[in-house]
């Protein structure tokens, strides 16, 4: 927790913990792409020399590496981004270092965040810190594995499919993802428009809603940025839930779901049931197509938004042959800068959005994305959060499931839905397999809602201590 690498330290002795326990862990765990300590110890000496500047004051935070940080390289742990330095930060980045945080260094992800196991990353996988031979997730599994580790107390992800709460939930922490267009996506380098999120890791609601209230708000730089106000969470954290209403759809967790995963749900529902909470047992008939809508319209926006990366502008450029013209240069560049499972979506989007299957795929997928929608929008009539488990199986084996994308694509089963239809949505431990890896409970709430959300985390977190629960590496 953010206390226990503040509460009576300076900002550098604060840093100086952090880049400790990234120099024990690092080797295990490959959780960072760049650790900037020089930088970031002038950091802590200017905040120690100054008056107290935010709610983060000397807080040690990781930042995903598709997320832009100036004068620091931003690679989305892809070849083509070699020797990119950002000449800006993200407003995120912005943000947090107005409240007084200190950043210590970039975290490794599936390449352009495609994946959910980070091990797309070009510079090998990240490594799970309750078991290293298992995935700490993905995309966002560098981020998961540094704040697990109790590296840094807080880390920024994205969120496109799940891709901060799938490895908060296989790696034991909180990951929440807050309603689209909340926080501002200016200096995320995009992957699918319409479905990219920023927001915290932490280990504990009450630090994760902190973080979010620092990060959140409008933004005049981002298109898709909300002016919806920002909630007052003072009231939320602590709160009560006596009649709360939690919707379990039940019929969505069915098969493919570990037993293992079914217990601790069940007991995780048990515990705010306690608190006074109602279990009201609903429908949601379209969110099993989630994972066929969700990889049409996420391939279809990436092809986009990659064409961008051709060698021309920055990055890898490949060495062309003597007779090669601009066409050869673009070809070269991308078959040498992406991986395969980039191109390989890059290959799906372009397939779909090309002419005469544009009306089979894209826009189908797009027609029951409203319908999804209009799912949680009939649930959201009787209930006030709907509850499912953040991932079906705990952390698989590394190189388990890497043989086969479509097994790979069902671990984001409980996660997707959020994406596509933009809702908050939060993953918090609640519980260990038998195997003694973390378990995820998700819990799904209104649009720009993060207040009820928040509240009953932090509710069910008061009544457990699994969140307390540190892993052997770390």
């Amino acid at each position: 927790m953010i206390k226990d690498f503040t509460g009576g330290k300076s900002a550098v002795q604060a840093c100086e913990l952090a880049l400790a326990r990234i120099k024990q862990a690092e080797p295990a765990l490959s959780a960072f792409n760049t650790v900037i300590a020089e930088r970031a110890m002038a950091r802590a000496k200017a905040l120690d020399a100054g008056p107290r500047s935010g709610p983060l004051h000397g807080v040690p935070v990781a930042i995903k590496d598709n997320i832009c940080t100036k004068d620091v390289p931003t690679t989305a742990s892809s070849k083509i981004l070699a020797g990119f330095v950002p000449p800006y930060d993200a407003t995120v980045v912005e943000r947090l270092e107005q409240a007084g945080a200190n950043i210590i260094g970039k975290t490794n992800l599936d390449e352009f965040a495609m994946g959910s196991s980070t091990e797309n990353s070009a510079l090998g996988p990240s490594k799970n810190p309750w078991d290293v031979t298992r995935t700490p997730g993905g995309s966002s599994g560098g981020s998961a594995a540094a704040v697990a580790a109790r590296v840094v107390p807080l880390a920024l992800g994205s969120d496109t499919g799940g891709s901060i709460r799938q490895p908060a939930g296989l790696c034991g922490i909180v990951g929440f993802k807050p309603t689209y267009g909340r926080v501002s996506r200016y200096g995320l380098l995009a992957f699918a428009s319409s479905l990219d999120q920023i927001g915290p890791f932490a280990t504990s609601v009450d630090d994760a809603a902190l973080m979010f209230s620092v990060i959140g708000g409008f933004d005049p730089r981002d298109s898709t940025s909300s002016p919806e106000a920002m909630p007052d969470l003072s009231n939320a954290l602590g709160g009560d839930v006596k009649g709360l209403r939690i919707g379990v759809p039940r019929a969505f967790l069915g098969e493919g779901v570990d037993a293992d995963i079914l217990k601790a749900f069940e007991s995780a529902l048990a515990v705010l049931a306690a608190r006074g909470a109602a279990l009201v047992d609903i429908e949601l008939p379209h969110a099993a197509y989630g994972i066929p809508v969700y990889y049409l319209i996420c391939t279809a926006e990436a092809s986009s938004n990659l064409a961008r990366y051709d060698g021309v502008r920055y990055g890898l450029r490949a060495k062309l042959e003597k007779d090669d013209g601009l066409l050869q240069m673009y070809e070269r560049t991308r078959d040498q800068g992406f991986g395969a499972e980039v191109k390989r979506r890059i290959m799906l989007g372009t397939y779909v959005l090309s002419a005469g299957y544009y009306d089979a795929y894209y826009l189908k997928a797009q027609q029951v994305r409203t319908l999804l929608l209009q799912d949680y929008q009939q649930a959201f009539e009787r209930v006030d959060v709907v509850a499912t488990p953040t991932t079906p199986t705990p952390a698989f084996k590394l190189g388990e499931k890497t043989s086969d994308p479509v097994q790979m694509y069902l671990n984001d089963i409980f996660t997707v839905s959020a994406n596509l239809t933009g809702l908050p949505s939060i993953s918090v431990p609640c519980g260990f397999a038998e195997s003694r890896l973390p378990i995820g409970f998700q819990l799904t709430g209104r649009a720009f809602d993060e207040a009820t959300l928040l509240r009953a985390a932090d509710a069910y977190q008061r009544d457990t201590a699994f969140h307390d629960e540190a892993p052997p590496i770390g």
